[in-house]
């Protein structure tokens, strides 16, 4: 029986399992990853309030996988041998007709003093330093902020930084604190979520000015400190700092001979195949795709590639010519805790619609019907 290997149980490794058993397919699928679980990094954004809890953020796999028929090997990859044949971890090396790369990526840490920063999306204990953090001051400032890879323009993550920083000025309104602090969002941007489209450029620095939040834009990060960003264009207090850096590839694409791109991921073609190898597919934060600038790093995206991936994947172990694409679009609900601005954008134009109490139930229902796939 022919074997397919996928790395990583993120939101692509997964649809990619999915979509190979709606095939109907007979292989062997393997998964590689860490651990036999699913890090659901929306609900992130309600961890500082106390709205979402572990049992909303990690989600065990095991019986996903068992329905799924999917051997789960808990392990690290270390690299490639054998044209992408052969997987290595520390505890074996194992075999694949066809594999599919879902491992996402990770951030670039190089900034002078980022330990004085906390990373969100890093996972749950990010999310609960931040909420121990908050609950533990009395007052002060609070900056938030991203920045990209310059040399890869997708890969980037500021949707939830909005989101963190709507939502804890929601919670400080609610908590009755708000008045005792700052809330400062900086990006080298000069105009922050220009990829969502100009009209939510507008939205959410109206939104921003109506809770009363400082904005410093446009100018490139220097350093942090314990107490402070340091810009180029000078500097401003922080007694908590939120920062989302850009993106690259994983530690383990320097131990392989598959292409990258300048930003350091995996280059593809619309088909989702890794440039210079056969039967080597990539789907989410891993891949450099053909396409925008604008196109996202966001869960719905992976899964449209793992998707396009997967079928792909099926076409090659029968002899056939990868024919499956994938569609790029962004769509997103910018939560505040208590309402949601729903933003999407495709080739062919946008749409936005402005904060309402419906968006974020609706984004919390959408969590739970998407989640329950797994369990």
């Amino acid at each position: 029986m022919k074997k397919i290997t996928i790395i990583g149980s993120g939101f692509a490794g997964l649809t990619a399992v999915r979509t190979l058993r709606k095939q109907h397919q007979a292989c062997e699928i393997t998964l590689i990853s860490p651990k036999a679980e699913l890090v659901y990094m929306p609900s992130l954004i309600w961890v500082p309030s106390g709205a979402a809890t572990k049992k909303d953020i990690i989600i065990p796999l095991d019986n996903f996988f068992k329905r799924m028929q999917v051997v789960h090997i808990a392990s690290e990859v270390t690299g490639l041998d054998n044209q992408g044949r052969s997987v290595i971890t520390p505890i074996g090396t194992y075999e694949n007709d066809v594999l599919i790369i879902a491992s996402g990526g990770q951030f670039i840490k190089k900034l002078p003093g980022i330990e004085h920063a906390i990373t969100p999306c890093e996972g749950l204990e990010a999310a609960e330093a931040i909420r121990d953090r908050v609950a533990a001051m009395n007052g002060g400032n609070i900056a938030v902020g991203f920045s990209g890879n310059p040399k890869e323009p997708s890969a980037m993550r500021g949707g939830p930084m909005f989101e963190f920083l709507f939502g804890l000025d929601t919670q400080l309104r609610a908590e009755g604190r708000r008045d005792q602090f700052k809330l400062t969002f900086f990006t080298p941007a000069a105009k922050p979520g220009a990829r969502l489209g100009e009209k939510a450029v507008k939205g959410l620095l109206a939104e921003m000015k109506k809770r009363n939040i400082t904005t410093h834009l446009g100018h490139k990060i220097q350093k942090f400190e314990a107490d402070k960003v340091i810009t180029e264009e000078g500097e401003f207090a922080a007694d908590l700092i939120l920062f989302m850096p850009g993106m690259t590839g994983n530690a383990w694409f320097d131990n392989t001979k598959l292409e990258r791109s300048e930003g350091g991921l995996l280059k593809a073609n619309k088909f989702c195949e890794v440039a210079g190898v056969n039967k080597v597919f990539v789907a989410g934060d891993s891949g450099s795709f053909p396409g925008p600038e604008w196109m996202p790093k966001q869960a719905h995206i992976a899964d449209l590639q793992a998707e396009a991936a997967a079928k792909n994947a099926i076409e090659v172990l029968n002899e056939k010519t990868p024919s499956h694409t994938f569609k790029i679009e962004l769509m997103c609900i910018v939560d505040s805790n208590n309402k949601g601005m729903y933003v999407s954008r495709t080739m062919t134009g946008g749409r936005m619609l402005p904060n309402c109490r419906l968006l974020h139930v609706a984004k919390k229902i959408f969590g739970w019907w998407y989640l329950r796939q797994y369990k």
